[in-house]
């Protein structure tokens, strides 16, 4: 095989949705599985639905998720320009060689013939609306029009497109590397244009002249652009020969959660999930949409739960960091079938990689998360003895201020509902007697703290249990947390027996 070359060609045209990434995710693995270099190629030819600053965000994507680019716009390489409106002439040349060829032609037609010739077609019956060989004859183009009509046009300045012209007998066929042998019948495919009228191509030409001029050996996309294969085959066989094409693999789809459809970014904005990596805000409309960055998830989740959607390691592992990752993606074990979204997996994946990394290496996230909140930290010692108290308890990091603010910040309300109905005199007194308890005692740790706290509900003839949940509402706030002493030791003597003097005060009204 000949060095693998792969490549990622996203259009900066808004946020990067989940399935974009998990086609980085499997280039990228196929790449470093095979000792080759993965490309990013910004394809960004149409020029109405440019969006600035998405560029920026992709790379930024990628930079979070710790992909490593070999070549592109920002890391540059033997084939550059990796940027498509900067290859602008390249492409031209190639499509000047189709016309001369007879496989493309000059189309002058406005878009109000285009659209006259379909309400003619949709009055007359056609099952067809597409500008193809059927119909390509009747329209104002090179192929009906005499040589010197046509260089007259030309010579006028007259707006035109460049179609390729697809011969309809013909069958197109192409072994896909998930999917098999697939075969195409040219009658249902147009005549796509390849330039358009301001000297951009289209995707099908840029892609097949990239492709071939940065030596792509495998091409993974996804299973949306099974339809313009023959097209793409066709340029090709036409431009550089059939030998010369990459090996394809389309991917499947991310389903709905119902399984019903492709997963949008209206799917996520209904069900209440982000679709995107990172937080995209939209400058045309100042519309910010939510990332899984910003919701709390761990690069080495998202990854993780993005290789699992749609590729099967072939064993029950669920977990793999990214080495493990490349050292067991085979293409092969990718499924032809579309894979539902999970939001509550991807969620169990983030919990599972909270435990399994060190805190070191999310403790940064989470303080920013907290200052945003107004607590400062400035005893990382401490800081770290905290999270690693709560972090069983975490799904998302967000989930970091509801399970430790409380070791920063006291409590100022608290779930008095929780207490009031089984709170008395004894339990009250039981808490003034066990504030005594532990001004005295020298080494303020936990297990000291639970013998002093159950002698003296013994003594008080209380149930340890029916003094526990109060306990932890008063160093709380509320009625989650871990062990009820380990809190206390955590905070410190002083701390908590003030939490527990202002409690009592609103527990007693």
């Amino acid at each position: 095989m000949s060095k693998v070359r792969v490549r990622f060609a996203p259009s900066p045209t808004g946020g990067l949705h989940l399935g974009g990434v998990r086609t980085v995710l499997f280039n990228y693995l196929f790449a470093k599985k095979n000792g080759g270099e993965f490309i990013v190629r910004v394809e960004d030819t149409d020029q109405a639905r440019f969006v600035q600053g998405a560029e920026e965000y992709i790379f930024d994507c990628l930079t979070w998720c710790g992909i490593k680019v070999d070549e592109s716009v920002i890391t540059g390489g033997p084939f550059a320009p990796y940027r498509q409106s900067e290859r602008k002439e390249l492409y031209k040349t190639y499509a000047d060689k189709l016309i001369a060829d007879g496989h493309a032609y000059y189309a002058f037609d406005t878009p109000e013939e285009i659209e006259t010739m379909r309400e003619k077609r949709k009055a007359e019956g056609s099952g067809s609306l597409q500008y193809d060989a059927g119909i390509r004859l009747h329209m104002n183009n090179s192929l009906r029009l005499v040589p010197q009509e046509t260089q007259a046009l030309l010579d006028a300045g007259t707006p035109y497109v460049i179609r390729i012209k697809v011969e309809p007998s013909e069958t197109i066929s192409f072994t896909d590397m998930i999917r098999g042998e697939l075969h195409f019948e040219n009658a249902n495919v147009d005549d796509k244009v390849l330039m358009k009228a301001d000297g951009m191509p289209t995707y099908h030409l840029a892609v097949v002249v990239d492709d071939y001029l940065m030596k792509i050996s495998h091409a993974f996309r996804g299973e949306e652009w099974l339809p313009s294969a023959p097209v793409h085959i066709l340029l090709w066989k036409h431009l550089f020969g059939l030998d010369a094409m990459p090996q394809w693999a389309h991917l499947p789809l991310i389903l709905k959660p119902d399984g019903n459809g492709k997963l949008s970014k209206r799917d996520g904005d209904r069900l209440g999930f982000p679709v995107y990596a990172m937080d995209w805000r939209d400058p045309k409309i100042n519309e910010v949409t939510k990332g899984f960055k910003e919701l709390g998830f761990l690069p080495e989740a998202f990854l993780n739960m993005l290789a699992m959607l749609g590729w099967n390691p072939g064993t029950e592992q669920e977990i793999f960091t990214i080495k493990e990752l490349i050292e067991a993606f085979s293409i092969d074990r990718v499924n032809k079938a579309g894979a539902k979204f999970d939001f509550e997996k991807a969620k169990w994946f983030n919990h599972q990689w909270i435990q399994k990394l060190p805190i070191s290496s999310y403790q940064l996230q989470v303080k920013k998360l907290l200052a945003k909140q107004e607590i400062i930290i400035t005893d990382d010692i401490y800081f770290e003895k905290v999270l690693n108290l709560v972090k069983e308890r975490c799904t998302l990091l967000s989930d970091f201020y509801e399970q430790a603010g409380y070791f920063f910040k006291a409590p100022i309300t608290w779930d008095v509902d929780a207490v009031k109905p089984k709170w008395n005199d004894d339990k009250n007194n039981f808490f003034i007697g066990f504030i005594e308890v532990i001004k005295k005692q020298a080494n303020f740790i936990a297990t000291d703290m639970e013998i002093s706290f159950k002698a003296l509900a013994t003594e008080k003839n209380i149930k340890p249990g029916e003094l526990q949940l109060p306990m932890r509402i008063m160093l709380v706030g509320s009625k989650f947390g871990p062990a009820v002493f380990d809190i206390a030791e955590m905070i410190g003597k002083d701390e908590t027996i003030s939490r527990i003097q202002k409690a009592l005060s609103v527990f007693e009204n």
